[in-house]
């Protein structure tokens, strides 16, 4: 048995990716069960696509370099979520539709900007299904700066998230800043997309930030616990999907969504059966 654990730790790589795994799995949870809490799965989805214009021109633009990636993917992003949350607060058209029309019109402008660059399915696929055992220590400290800037502004308005993803008639009550504060919301959820990014890809990314906080929502319905349970659980997943992708030679991306999702049934079917015995 600790052969089986310790062998794939032999290499930089994969030491790399559990790092990565746990520390994107602990800041997407967190970041998740607002989304959960506020019915907010499409938005995440959405967002996590709208980053492709910023992927496709930090690709022509910096020769493929990470860093420029990561830069043009950040501010794609946090442009799209303002957009969305203008269009949806400064008009009568309801956000659902707001996410509709940025999602579709930026995933198209990053399909059209993709589709210009010659090797495109070779170099930019692992954008779209991640690639965690590609990460290098660069990628580590800018996941680690930007994850804890997320964690540090949920820490800092902690009380302020809370009301307004329980109680938004409360929240206004209160005279706190609602606008304000969802934009910064989506702003940190915007955020949290990018540092994710290259562990699980656009096309899997709704699942890190929905999955684990959902899981928690079964076993607990206090805020505190449900951060403290989903950071584990996708952590958990994180971990386990890596060892699952280096023995069973699948794609790391899917073997941690898939990890988190069968733990996500698990905690289902267990509550289930409790429920009907009881």
């Amino acid at each position: 048995m600790m052969d089986v654990i310790l062998a794939p730790l032999q290499y930089a790589f994969m030491v790399r990716g559990m790092v990565a795994a746990v520390l994107v799995g602990v800041v997407c949870a967190v970041v998740g069960t607002y989304i959960v809490l506020r019915g907010m799965a499409f938005f995440g989805d959405a967002l996590a696509h709208a980053i492709l214009p910023g992927i496709a021109v930090g690709y022509l633009l910096g020769d493929g370099r990470r860093g420029s990636l990561f830069w043009w993917a950040l501010v794609t992003a946090i442009l799209s979520s303002l957009g969305i949350g203008a269009i949806s607060r400064n008009t009568k058209i309801k956000e659902d539709t707001a996410i509709g029309i940025i999602f579709a019109g930026t995933f198209a402008l990053g399909v059209a900007l993709i589709s210009t660059v010659r090797s495109y399915s070779v170099d930019l696929a692992h954008f779209l299904f991640g690639n965690v055992l590609g990460v290098q220590a660069d990628d580590l400290w800018r996941m680690g700066f930007f994850g804890g800037l997320v964690l540090l502004t949920i820490w800092a308005f902690y009380k302020e998230f809370m009301v307004l993803s329980f109680d938004p008639i409360l929240a206004a009550t209160l005279r706190l800043p609602v606008r304000l504060l969802d934009f910064l919301l989506l702003v940190v959820i915007a955020v949290t997309i990018v540092v994710a990014l290259q562990t699980v890809g656009v096309a899997l990314m709704v699942a890190m930030l929905v999955t684990p906080a959902a899981t928690a929502y079964l076993l607990t319905h206090r805020l505190a616990v449900m951060m403290a349970l989903a950071a584990a659980l996708a952590s958990l997943a994180g971990v386990v999907g890596l060892y699952a992708s280096y023995y069973l030679s699948i794609a790391s991306g899917s073997a941690i969504v898939l990890t988190s999702t069968a733990i996500f049934g698990l905690v289902w079917g267990a509550r289930s059966l409790l429920w009907v015995r009881d």
